[in-house]
């Protein structure tokens, strides 16, 4: 490989990593819902794997049997994490061509 290849290679590599710190950017903004018991408890998560909000019906919170609950909002998040990691899997894949790139987010 001689130094003109060498240097569009870095050209390549360093417009890559600009527009991975740019997506990063746009889904730290993005959110997406996960949801348990039919809706009756709903976890929202951004782009970074952070739930932001949940919010619990009434309907479901009894006293008497606080482990329901608990299991609820565990799968709730459960499933707006997952969500956000598939988000951002394709929105990745998008930006690489479907290539497995290690260590990218």
């Amino acid at each position: 490989m001689d130094m003109k290849s060498m240097g569009n290679m870095m050209k390549q590599a360093q417009k890559l990593q600009a527009k991975m710190m740019k997506l990063q950017e746009e889904l730290a903004e993005k959110t997406i819902e996960g949801s348990a018991g039919g809706g009756m408890v709903k976890a929202v998560a951004n782009g970074k794997q952070q739930v932001i909000s949940i919010r619990i019906e009434k309907e479901v919170i009894d006293p008497e049997d606080p482990d329901m609950l608990q299991d609820l909002v565990l799968s709730a998040v459960n499933d707006a994490l997952q969500k956000s990691q598939e988000m951002v899997s394709d929105e990745m894949g998008k930006l690489t061509g479907g290539f497995n790139i290690p260590g990218l987010m």
